[in-house]
């Protein structure tokens, strides 16, 4: 079990890194998006999740930590909130600016690099 919240743990850093290094406001929000899940599900299982135990109260010494339970629920409150931001900021710059790029400028394309090196158009 462990083994396949390492793989989903990977797997949302590696597309949540990927997203994030576009050039898009969309693509960086939805990539810091998906870190934040893989940083919540390190957390959870972080928690040694054990089935059909006992819950904190009782007499039973195996028990699920309500900790790490804890901590990812206030992430994802924070999370949210945060992604809400960005979206919000990331929808502000591009009626402002015209585009949805990172840095607000065009990416040129390799025809006008090609033309503004050799002189113009002639």
């Amino acid at each position: 079990m462990e083994g396949l919240y390492a793989f989903c743990v990977g797997l949302l850093t590696a597309c949540g890194i990927f997203l994030t290094l576009r050039g898009r406001s969309f693509s960086v929000v939805i990539g810091l998006t998906l870190l934040s899940y893989a940083v919540n599900l390190f957390l959870f299982a972080s928690g040694r999740l054990k089935l059909n135990a006992a819950a904190v109260l009782g007499e039973s010494e195996q028990y699920s930590d309500p900790l790490p339970q804890a901590l990812v629920l206030t992430a994802i409150v924070i999370g949210f909130a945060m992604t809400a931001f960005a979206v919000i900021l990331a929808m502000r710059a591009r009626a402002d600016l015209g585009n949805d790029h990172v840095d607000g400028n065009l990416p040129k394309l390799p025809n006008e690099v090609s033309n503004k090196s050799s002189g113009g158009n002639k």
